[in-house]
């Protein structure tokens, strides 16, 4: 026992001499969490946009008012004729123009109907998409208050009742996933140079003649690592309430349990890495690329798993990040237990078991 913990003493030594380590540990997770968790987002605020008015009458007045009083949009141009439509598109900042039909408040008042065509930059489909609907909603809006007097013989009235994030708040889909992709990559890429590093430095051999058994290594380089990756979840939880204003539904015992889980699982994956990598640069390269990419898209994070083609959907089970995502959801916005969650809990325990048995298996041969 004295001589494993002389080991992790010397992983922790190894740390903190070690300033590019630290910050990569403590210094990254920072800035992204706070980057990540401002930038990335699918809400709009202060979109430019353009108005094309036909009509200049009193009712073009009201809703082009309405629309700019409201906190999405911001009128930052009025054009004149329709062929000028795509040169402000082709400048860049303009994002949508109103176009107002000629007469609108005559045909509105003669005929109930009254056109306005929304045209969108769809060079970004999901801002388009977007300004469209809160355009829209605008307009429903002001159809409504025109309409309130009139008693229509029958009347479907939706009721929408948003749980769990009923300000439709962006930060609060990203937080998690943010979250977890921090988790998984600084813990995997720190532990997959862990013994990468002594085979370079030359003190692999000291390792391999030493009396600790292969399992007491693998978990002594996981144990500082753990330790650290712990510090940086209580960060991010922190900022991710006090900056972000994330709620915390469902218990911080569990949700501290389920993200030790995690931090392990990632530590495990990362040591395997390094077990079957020859340098440093090699290790670093493969738990970037080979990490990254499927965390970010396959995980559930940016894109809905349920929209993949059914492929991508089975090989994103084997994504531990996809299950992290769903504990942290449910603990910090929907407020379940364990009782519902068991099923990624378990599935979370098992890699994390698989991942260090390959690891130690993989470090025997190299005893052999």
């Amino acid at each position: 026992m004295k001589r494993f913990k002389g080991f992790v003493r010397k992983e922790f030594y190894h740390i903190f001499r070690d300033k590019r380590s630290l910050f990569i540990l403590f210094g990254m997770p920072i800035a992204q969490i706070l980057l990540f968790g401002f930038a990335i987002t699918n809400e709009i605020n202060n979109v430019d946009i353009a108005v094309l008015d036909h009509s200049r009458d009193a009712t073009t007045g009201e809703i082009i008012n309405k629309i700019a009083a409201s906190k999405y949009f911001s009128i930052n141009e009025f054009i004149e004729r329709e062929t000028d439509i795509e040169s402000v598109f082709q400048k860049g900042k303009i994002k949508a123009v109103l176009n107002f039909e000629k007469n609108f408040s005559r045909n509105l008042i003669r005929d109930n109907t009254a056109t306005i065509q929304i045209v969108t930059d769809a060079t970004d489909p999901n801002t388009a998409n977007t300004i469209s609907n809160y355009t829209s909603s605008i307009l429903r809006n002001y159809q409504q208050e025109l309409n309130r007097d009139i008693q229509l013989a029958y009347q479907v009235l939706p009721e929408i009742r948003m749980v769990y994030n009923p300000e439709l708040k962006g930060v609060f889909m990203f937080v998690p996933g943010v979250m977890t992709i921090i988790l998984m990559l600084v813990s995997a890429m720190m532990t997959s140079i862990s013994i990468t590093r002594e085979k370079e430095l030359g003190t692999m051999e000291i390792l391999l003649v030493s009396p600790l058994k292969p399992v007491l290594i693998i978990i002594g380089k996981v144990v500082p690592y753990i330790f650290l990756s712990v510090i940086n979840a209580i960060v991010i939880i922190v900022l991710s309430i006090f900056v972000f204003k994330m709620p915390i539904q469902g218990s911080l015992f569990l949700l501290g349990v389920e993200s030790v889980l995690f931090i392990i699982t990632s530590l495990s994956l990362g040591i395997l890495i390094s077990t079957i990598s020859t340098t440093q640069q090699t290790a670093m390269m493969v738990s970037l690329m080979g990490l990254m990419l499927p965390t970010i898209l396959l995980s559930g994070f940016i894109f809905p798993i349920s929209s993949m083609p059914v492929p991508l959907q089975v090989i994103s089970n084997i994504i531990p990040a996809k299950w992290f995502i769903v504990l942290l959801k449910g603990i910090m916005l929907k407020g379940v237990g364990i009782v519902y969650l068991w099923k990624e809990t378990l599935l979370l325990f098992g890699m994390a078991l698989f991942f260090i048995v390959v690891s130690v298996r993989k470090y025997k041969i190299r005893l052999e």
